[in-house]
Order: C-alpha cells, then structure tokens, then sequence
C-alpha cells in the first residue's frame, strides 16, 4: 500500500520506480527524494474517454501524475482523509474527493441516471454532486477527503444502509442506490429545507460516510 496516514488530515506516499501516483493537483504539502510532479490531462488509467463525462458536465478534478523515488506528504484544505483499499472492486466517489490514488486503478466515469433510473439523477441534483461519479477499479489504495471524519458502513443484502445524501463520501462493491424522501425528525425541528432525501444503499459493499453534510 502506497499510503501511510500519518495524522487524520495528513499521508504519507510512497512513490517508487516504474510507478506512478494521482493527486489532486495542489495536495502536495511537501516531499523527499527525485519526485516529479507533471499536470495530467487523461484522467488517469482511463485515458481521455473518462475524461469526457466529466468535461460535459463540468465536473473535472484537476490531476498531477507523481513519479520518481521518494515519499510525499499529501493534503488539501484541512479536510480528514480516508484511505480506502480496494481489491479488486470499483469505488464510486466524487471527483473532487479525491485526494490521490495508485496509478495502477483503472478510472471511468459513471452516469448516476444508470444506477437507480430517474431517482439517480435526482439523487445527482439533490445532492449538488452532478449527474457524473467517478470509478475506481482494480487492486490498489484511494485516498478521499472529508468533513469530520469518515465511517465505514457495511452494506449486506439483510441490511440495507440508509443514508443522509449531503453525508455521503463514497461506496464500493455491488451496490444499488435509490434516493427516496422522508418525513423525519429534521423537518419537524426545522433543520432541513423542504423535503427531505434518503439514500438507500443495497446488496453487497461498504458505504463512508462523514460526520458532516458540508460539502467540500
């Protein structure tokens, strides 16, 4: 694993040669040894057809490829990171949570319509995330940002995770989302505007969830 978390708004990685890394671009805090960091305009292991999602709906992350030998430290804005280690599956997450990843993952792009039909793109309205998600997929690490913190939540068959829309950091496996409205406790108590949304995860995966419904 490439990343090393050194504190809960802080890692370490690890850049050896022959590989390469992703990070947002301005996330480097500092780094030891012959590193180079070069503007990428592919999108990563997906190459220029990934790219063209996002670039339709205006929802591009600018990425540095990182190479040489050395190690990085890695942050942005003060936000927690999570390091999310995948093996084998695909991670959804929105492009600009992403703070940096193993060159080795695969990255595409997901129409949010395609999962859940019209409530997808609700859901992509909702939550001012876009109609777009980025994908992540093979064997390496993602790290993500968040606010406050992030928690782990594993999605089963039998038990189904709802969860806050504005909360939502990310999720992986096979997984199905469908956004649905709720009448609950914080429209009675005057915190949310309007209707209020669930998402509802099923089938076999984890969620991230942060404790916290700013945005970033």
């Amino acid at each position: 694993m490439p990343f090393r978390e050194v504190n809960s708004k802080m890692i370490e990685a690890t850049v050896l040669p022959g590989a390469r890394l992703f990070s947002q671009r301005g996330a480097m805090l500092a780094y030891k040894g012959e590193v180079s960091f070069t503007p990428n305009m592919q999108g990563g292991q997906g190459g220029l057809m990934s790219m063209i999602g996002r670039r339709v709906a205006d929802e591009a992350t600018p990425l540095m490829t990182v190479e040489g030998s050395g190690t990085v430290l890695f942050g942005h804005g003060g936000h927690h990171i999570q390091v999310i280690n995948l093996t084998g599956d695909t991670l959804y997450v929105e492009a600009d949570r992403l703070l940096a990843f193993d060159g080795t993952l695969e990255q595409g792009t997901m129409f949010m319509g395609s999962q859940g039909g019209v409530m997808g793109m609700v859901r992509g309205q909702v939550t001012g995330q876009g109609l777009f998600t980025t994908t992540l997929k093979g064997h390496g690490a993602v790290a993500v940002m968040a606010h406050g913190g992030v928690v782990e939540i594993p999605i089963t068959p039998q038990r189904p995770v709802h969860v806050d829309p504005q909360a939502y950091v990310a999720h992986h496996g096979d997984v199905r989302n469908k956004l649905s409205a709720a009448l609950g406790l914080r429209d009675l108590v005057g915190r949310g505007s309007g209707e209020a949304f669930q998402l509802e995860l099923s089938g076999h995966g984890a969620v991230y969830v942060q404790a916290s419904e700013e945005k970033l």
